[in-house]
């Protein structure tokens, strides 16, 4: 492996590389509409995913980025049916377009934290291509879980990166919890997984991104609903980190501080 440059990090849960810096200024509370009724909304919302999003995601995916999606098929049977989906967190442009062009043409929600939608403009904007930001309030907590039953209801998918945090390029898994999966436990649908590897291509100096596409896993009914949570969470973990052993391009290098 090549590596160009060298992260340190202190924390594999909490710590944040995107170098983004945003903060948070709006307050998810049960005040927040997560679904629009108003007819114009929801044009102006069909206008910019279908018509303009869309066309961008397929542009920087297929043609710019070339990046390359294997095992799709596996998706095929579930193109009316909602489903949930995880992926690794590590690239902050290709985590945004390529899931749309994996299950196109569904549409695709996806679980962000509140800073997401914090800024002017651009936070209308990601909450038009499907963004459910997470409650920074306990009293959002309800309509947030009813967004996204209804979506999954719908028949559209729901994507959720367990990392929470970007790691650019990073070639592992991060491990993560199994919060998340109280979603499919409790609606009882089936989850699939997105890995993101990076591997050696043509140019020396950027990797060839492959996204590996696994599943449907179900939860374990015969289990009480922690257990339920818990099997499912391994089970995606332990496939995602199966499929990231393909990067062969470490284009950073991450290595842990050291306490003293």
């Amino acid at each position: 492996m090549e590596t160009k440059r060298i992260i340190y990090y202190n924390d594999e849960l909490n710590d944040d590389h995107a170098g983004t810096n945003i903060k948070v200024k709006k307050h998810i509370d049960k005040n927040y509409k997560y679904i629009s009724k108003n007819i114009f909304y929801k044009i102006i919302t069909f206008i910019f995913y279908r018509l303009i999003a869309t066309p961008i995601a397929f542009v920087y995916s297929k043609l710019f980025k070339r990046i390359k999606f294997e095992n799709k098929k596996v998706l095929k049977p579930f193109k009316k049916i909602g489903y949930f989906v995880y992926a690794n967190h590590t690239n902050q442009f290709s985590d945004v377009f390529s899931p749309h062009m994996i299950i196109f043409p569904q549409k695709l929600y996806t679980i962000v934290h509140a800073d997401n939608v914090s800024l002017p403009v651009l936070g209308d904007a990601t909450k038009m291509l499907g963004a459910i930001p997470i409650p920074t309030k306990i009293d959002g907590t309800r309509n947030f879980i009813n967004a996204i039953e209804k979506r999954v209801l719908q028949g559209h998918a729901v994507l959720i990166y367990p990392e929470a945090h970007i790691w650019p390029y990073y070639t592992g898994i991060r491990p993560y919890n199994s919060t998340s999966f109280r979603y499919p436990v409790k609606f009882r649908e089936p989850s699939f997984c997105f890995t993101t590897t990076y591997q050696q291509g043509k140019s020396k100096k950027k990797p060839k991104i492959v996204i590996y596409v696994d599943g449907p896993f179900y939860p374990d009914l015969s289990l009480d609903l922690k257990a339920q949570q818990e099997k499912l969470r391994n089970e995606i973990f332990e496939t995602m980190k199966l499929r990231s052993r393909n990067s062969n391009y470490e284009m950073i290098k991450y290595i842990k501080k050291e306490e003293n």
